[in-house]
């Protein structure tokens, strides 16, 4: 190579040296940094919440920075999937069915943190692409100074008193929304009938959410009387807003239900920095961060080795109490949600 040549590829490469190494070796794998994708509901509205805590502690014991991005559980996946070629996230955390989504994209590679051993197998995926790290149910809020009793049914959601004061997240986008759709599936005995139900309720319905998260404050204001959400989120913003309640629709003449919706995390496939995304999924999953899903974060531990005994933990047993739960078959979910998606658009007009 002639000398002018020589000369202008060394000064390329020093000009270039922040962001990669000649040898092609990339400097950001080595930076002390882990990006997070997650679905909203863990992180508090001041500071408070499960991951601002177990976030702060990991980079006082790692030294490694969490930088964070959040967004509706569909919005997250459809992100990384845009950034494949390029990732930027090194861990996503979503809900059902779009872990599930992300999987059959090529988005997760297979690591299995510590611990996850004592999760559930029906938590977990079988290839090893993602784990449970918080247990979570479905379930709807109400403004308990507005009702003084809590609605039962669905069918009480019809009533001409929700006329623009209620708003559930949107199917497709928000993990929540979806479960709207799946929920009513179950209770109502089918695709059709639970479709017949959502074109009727679409006249109270304020219109689409791409957040759950951004509802449950409307309803403690009282702008909404009625939203969806999930336990471990709407009971961890119930703390700071005293007129939210949690509760769970039945069908007329049935039991209340819900069924499990974790928040699930995966390494994402060619993670800028591998490494500490792992180093990330393992402290997510430790012992330390599990007891501290109930008493900070207000949801379930992902762990059945880790029993709870703190106050909220009492308190949610309580609230689950007397509530029918399913499982859903996320395989089946996973496989049909676009035309799922595509007939609630169509029935609701949405």
């Amino acid at each position: 190579m002639p000398r002018n040549s020589l000369t202008a590829a060394i000064a390329l490469c020093l000009l270039a040296a922040p962001l990669t190494a000649c040898g092609g070796t990339s400097a950001a794998s080595d930076a002390k940094v882990v990006t997070v994708y997650s679905a909203d509901g863990l992180k508090g509205e001041n500071g408070d919440g499960w991951y601002d805590e177990i976030f702060k502690d990991f980079q006082k014991q790692t030294g490694i920075k969490v930088e964070y991005v959040e967004g509706g559980s569909g919005e997250m996946v459809q992100r990384a999937v845009r950034e494949q070629t390029n990732p930027q996230a090194d861990v996503l955390v979503t809900l059902p069915p779009f872990i599930q989504q992300a999987d059959s994209k090529g988005l997760l590679q297979k690591y299995a943190p510590a611990g996850a051993d004592q999760v559930s197998a029906a938590d977990k995926a079988t290839d090893g692409t993602w784990t449970s790290v918080v247990n979570n149910y479905f379930g709807f809020v109400y403004n308990k100074k507005q009702l003084t009793q809590a609605p039962t049914t669905w069918e009480e959601l019809l009533d001409g008193r929700y006329k623009n004061k209620l708003q559930y997240s949107t199917p497709g986008v928000a993990g929540d929304g979806t479960a709207v759709l799946i929920k009513a599936i179950h209770d109502f005995g089918g695709k059709d009938q639970a479709l017949a139900y959502l074109k009727k309720l679409q006249s109270n319905n304020v219109g689409p959410s791409a957040s759950t998260g951004k509802l449950a404050p409307k309803v403690d204001k009282g702008e909404l009387l009625v939203a969806n959400g999930d336990v471990q989120m709407n009971y961890a913003q119930s703390k700071t807003m005293p007129n939210l309640a949690i509760w769970f629709p039945a069908k007329q003449g049935g039991k209340p239900t819900t069924f499990a919706l974790p928040y699930a995390a995966g390494l994402v496939t060619k993670a800028p920095h591998s490494a500490n995304g792992k180093k990330l999924l393992d402290y997510m999953l430790s012992r330390t961060a599990q007891q501290q899903v109930s008493s900070i974060g207000g949801g379930f531990s992902a762990r059945q080795d880790v029993k709870a005994t703190d106050a909220n933990a009492t308190a949610l047993a309580k609230l689950m109490d007397g509530v029918e739960i399913f499982q859903p078959d996320w395989t089946e979910i996973d496989k049909n949600l676009t035309s799922y998606v595509e007939s609630w658009q169509e029935a609701t007009g949405s």
